[in-house]
């Protein structure tokens, strides 16, 4: 029986529990929480009635499965502490950002270690995470992992080699649509609709377009030919976003992100 530990209570950590447990992965009884703030472990225990704890060496204690769900800058402390409790039939996984699989290895020794990178949409179970293997981890850890975040979204395997780039595109990546999506809108309401219209439409386009891509299986060049008519509507507009050289700006975008999420891991 896997019994799962959560160092971290945060929003990314409510929206696994969420998931787990609504896809029936684990029961509330299999699933321990730590965190410093009593009020967040309060409303996890009311809201999900599973274990909390203010120790971080309790969730050790009671769970094989540990997912670091800190900040990036406390998770050093934070594996120093629960290191003497850490043994070979844990397997720990961290989303914390910018932590390489090395360095976790370097704290707590020959453990299994998956390293992940998901991203804000799990809060609506449309999440996108990259899982990359450590050093001692197997497929069965992978497999492992990748259950748990399938719960929260889709999930893919990585090589850590690529995961500043993964950092660009899916961890950041939500916010650039976002600003995507708001200036559709706003561009909308600029021309006479209201913005709670205009911004339904950007929105709900937005997921439209996105599972044609997912669903239909056609790659998204031909997807615009499908609907452009030669001299039209969409024609115009397609111009437009080639003289302004959107694939340049949007390169750029992705190019300087992973770069910072690069020198981030450094520090």
């Amino acid at each position: 029986m896997n019994r799962i530990g959560f160092i971290g209570g945060g929003k990314m950590a409510t929206a696994i529990i969420k998931g787990i447990i609504n896809s029936s992965w684990c029961q509330e009884k299999e699933i321990i929480v730590s965190d410093k703030n009593e009020d967040t472990l309060k409303l996890l225990s009311e809201t999900y009635k599973i274990n909390t704890t203010l120790s971080n060496i309790d969730v050790i204690k009671n769970s094989n499965i540990i997912l670091f769900a800190v900040k990036p800058f406390v998770l050093r402390d934070v594996l120093n502490e629960i290191k003497p409790y850490i043994n070979k039939n844990h397997i720990i996984l961290s989303i914390a950002a910018g932590i390489s699989i090395n360095t976790i290895e370097g704290i707590v020794g020959n453990i299994p270690v998956i390293r992940i990178m998901p991203n804000t949409p799990a809060l609506v179970n449309e999440g996108m995470s990259a899982i990359c293997k450590g050093n001692y981890a197997n497929n069965q850890h992978s497999e492992l992992a990748t259950e748990i975040f399938k719960s929260v979204g889709k999930v893919v395997e990585a090589e850590e080699k690529d995961i500043d780039i993964i950092t660009a595109i899916s961890g950041s990546g939500p916010a650039f649509y976002y600003y995507i999506i708001n200036e559709i809108a706003k561009a909308g309401e600029k021309l006479g609709l209201d913005y709670k219209t205009s911004l339904k439409l950007s929105t709900q386009t937005a997921i439209g377009s996105a599972k044609m891509i997912m669903e239909a299986g056609i790659n998204p060049e031909q997807l615009i030919i499908n609907v452009t008519t030669p001299g039209g509507c969409t024609a115009v507009g397609n111009e437009i976003l080639k003289e302004n050289k959107i694939s340049e700006i949007l390169f750029d975008t992705i190019e300087k992100t992973a770069k910072k999420a690069f020198e981030l891991g450094k520090n």
